[in-house]
């Protein structure tokens, strides 16, 4: 079972990292203001991320998809990429790089599997930049 851990950071704001079962970062947030905003950043994700779609934007004439949706894309760097969308269309969770496209696959199907009853580990003694 994957997990999530919120930290603080060292400009004082809050975010997380989700964590597959073997511990690798899959998803990473936005710096959030407050514990209470990062904690509401989580749910957002545990709500969202089984049921959204994945759009391809690396493809040509991708399909459309309504919120919320993984959007998979192609970065300028060359490396895959996707970020989590709320129905508010609001971003709440991104990617780091991948080489193949079928790695940021696995990792959408990750964050979505991972996401539902992952725990929430506070490690706010933890100041990370």
């Amino acid at each position: 079972m994957g997990k999530f851990i919120v930290k603080e950071t060292k400009s004082g704001g809050f975010k997380f990292d989700l964590l597959a079962t073997n511990g690798q970062v899959i998803a990473t947030s936005q710096v959030y203001k407050s514990l209470k905003t990062c904690l509401a950043g989580v749910d957002s994700v545990k709500r969202n991320a089984p049921v959204a779609l994945t759009e391809d934007q690396s493809e040509e004439n991708f399909e459309t998809v309504k919120f919320p949706k993984f959007r998979l894309y192609v970065d300028k760097a060359g490396e895959f990429r996707f970020n989590l969308s709320a129905k508010n269309g609001q971003i709440i969770a991104v990617s780091e790089g991948y080489t193949t496209k079928k790695n940021c696959v696995n990792g959408i199907a990750s964050v979505a599997k991972n996401a539902v009853d992952a725990p929430v580990e506070q490690k706010l003694a933890e100041r990370e930049e």
